[in-house]
């Protein structure tokens, strides 16, 4: 390769010059090349499917994009902030989750600060809790509020320890678990609600409630003997319910079969007092039937106990052979 070598310093400099003019002649198309390449790179973005897109125009909030390719004014004309408002979150509270998985890792340190509370009855138990959350409105996130997670947390804590503080510990041990879940999560939405940060509770769950580790061996043990107790009453209740059943419906049966048999006594004797009055009517118009049919439902009456019978003739002639009128025959 030659190279041509100018033989005066003029000759240098004029081919100089010529070559910058050549150069020039390209800046303008390398300065709208440039120019172009940034205002692609910087006027669209993409948003991801559990995403939205919130632009502000020189600070000002205009519009929500929806997941997809997008296009935006460049050069900070309009910014762009990408919330996630499809994701579940939660907060976790007297403990944290290292490593999730099949075998969950937890964290070793000790968060007593915020799960140490007091009971209505002035006992002091360990809360452990989740709170999971995701945000509804995502302008109102980006707003109104500084630090929505700082929020979450204060307000997730004051609210769980103003309810176990009206709850007894044996409660909050026991039986109002979920009911203690259900009115932490309304009591929180509320608040936030009124704080108009776009955030929308999905739940709130106790983990764990526990005694402090420092009294834990007597709090078990007076839960044994608690139980001993409410042991002891069941089986004397259990006895009772055996017994006074029993005997109040004996009573009642007693009183039942009294009544029943001072009712029928009453009208056996009124029946009686209407045949004797129905007999002494019939005598006074017959008396010579009446007396006859009076008797024979005497002799109805009283021959069946009399055993064996004789018949001995008015005349005092043999006796007539034993009428067997028991068995239905004549011997």
């Amino acid at each position: 390769m030659r190279f041509d070598i100018p033989d005066t310093p003029d000759e240098l400099l004029r081919r100089s010059r010529e070559n910058i003019r050549n150069v020039n002649r390209f800046i303008p198309l390398i300065v709208l090349f440039v120019a172009g390449a940034l205002f692609l790179v910087s006027s669209f973005y993409s948003v991801g499917p559990d995403e939205v897109g919130v632009i502000r125009r020189f600070g000002k909030y205009v519009r929500t994009e929806p997941p997809g390719l997008n296009w935006r004014w460049p050069f900070n004309i309009e910014k762009l902030n990408i919330v996630k408002v499809q994701r579940v979150m939660k907060e976790e509270f007297g403990f944290r989750t290292v490593r999730s998985g099949v075998q969950s890792e937890y964290s070793r340190e000790d968060f007593q600060n915020e799960s140490l509370m007091l009971t209505g009855d002035f006992n002091v138990i360990d809360v452990t809790w989740v709170v999971q959350f995701r945000i509804k409105d995502p302008v109102k996130l980006l707003f109104n509020v500084r630090e929505p997670k700082a929020i979450i947390r204060d307000i997730s804590e004051a609210v769980m320890r103003q309810v176990i503080g009206d709850t007894s510990v044996t409660e909050a041990l026991t039986t109002r678990r979920m009911e203690i879940d259900l009115e932490v999560q309304t009591r929180l939405q509320e608040l936030l609600d009124s704080y108009d940060c776009g955030i929308q509770v999905q739940s709130v769950i106790l983990q764990d409630v526990n005694p402090p580790e420092a009294v834990k061996a007597s709090f078990n043990e007076v839960n044994e003997a608690k139980q001993e107790m409410e042991k002891v009453v069941n089986q004397a209740w259990e006895a009772y319910n055996k017994v006074v059943p029993r005997a109040s419906g004996e009573a009642e049966k007693t009183l039942q079969e009294a009544e029943g048999y001072a009712v029928m006594r009453v009208n056996r004797a009124k029946g009686d007092a209407a045949k004797f009055i129905a007999t002494w009517d019939a005598y006074k118009q017959a008396k010579d039937v009446t007396e006859k049919r009076l008797y024979l439902e005497a002799m109805q009456e009283v021959l069946p106990k009399a055993g064996r019978k004789y018949v001995f003739d008015g005349k005092g002639t043999p006796v007539l052979p034993l009428l067997n009128i028991n068995e239905g025959g004549i011997k």
